[in-house]
């Protein structure tokens, strides 16, 4: 008993220690922003006198609310997008048997191996063409299809009742219906864990929206290049706008948190 207890005890120490190393960085961030401008390079591990005038200084700078209307629109209508794609096809690769659907599946499925500059310029021609440069549905479009968003749903959906799906079609329920008050409310978890997922992975994006978008019509990521410079980086507002980015996604996090944790239960069990 006392040998379970020391390795319970253990474990307990091992997950705590690995949060805080994780939590620090988050810390730190917020930590520095709250800093008086003077002593933005300080190691004190309190920011003490708190100071918020490093986020005046940042919203004198740039337009720190749009930034974020504009980054949170880009995140939340792509990942939205991939969510649907995503829900249909890897219900036509789970649901149904058609010629060559392990062949298409696998080759769909490849698509995630592709690096995404390999396929940037294609995509930039595209958008010239169709002139949405410069706008942020030209961001959006080329992310509504994800290979990780079908492969992850394709695996819940592989695992799901085909009895259930076989008792709706005996009622007389189309596949369209099947789908929305059949499968969906039950991969309620799976897919609040991959809209957040899918979120934070558009959220984060820089290199693509550096691409098709001008400092005028910016999101965060780019945003906060405003504040370095060849004579010298600003520490402090730099931090204010990157811990104001980092807020829509904890805050998405902490309202979803029971459906993720219902999600990595669920992987498990059939």
């Amino acid at each position: 008993m006392t040998i379970d207890r020391l390795r319970t005890a253990g474990s307990h120490v091992l997950l705590a220690a690995t949060a805080i190393l994780c939590a620090f960085p988050i810390y730190w961030l917020f930590a520095t922003s709250l800093r008086r401008p003077e002593d933005v390079t300080s190691l004190s591990p309190v920011p003490w006198p708190i100071s918020f005038a490093n986020y005046g200084d940042a919203a004198d700078k740039v337009d720190v609310l749009g930034l974020i209307g504009n980054t949170f629109f880009v995140a939340a209508l792509s990942a939205a997008g991939q969510l649907l794609v995503a829900l249909l096809a890897s219900y036509a690769f789970a649901m149904y048997t058609f010629p060559f659907q392990r062949l298409l599946y696998l080759a769909f499925v490849g698509t995630w191996l592709v690096p995404f500059q390999v396929t940037m310029l294609p995509n930039y021609v595209l958008l010239t063409k169709l002139g949405l440069l410069n706008s942020l549905i030209g961001v959006v479009l080329p992310t509504l299809c994800s290979a990780l968003a079908v492969l992850l749903l394709r695996q819940h959906m592989a695992g799901f009742p085909k009895e259930l799906v076989a008792a709706a079609k005996i009622d007389g329920r189309s596949s369209w219906s099947i789908l929305w008050t059949v499968v969906v409310p039950n991969l309620r978890p799976a897919l609040a864990a991959l809209a957040i997922l899918l979120f934070i992975n558009a959220w984060n994006e820089y290199f693509w929206p550096a691409v098709v978008l001008r400092q005028s019509n910016s999101v965060l990521q780019l945003g906060l290049r405003s504040f370095m410079g060849t004579e010298g980086d600003h520490w402090g507002p730099m931090m204010a706008v990157a811990s104001l980015a980092c807020l829509p996604v904890l805050l998405m996090y902490l309202l979803l948190q029971r459906h993720i944790v219902n999600a990595f239960v669920r992987s498990g069990l059939k």
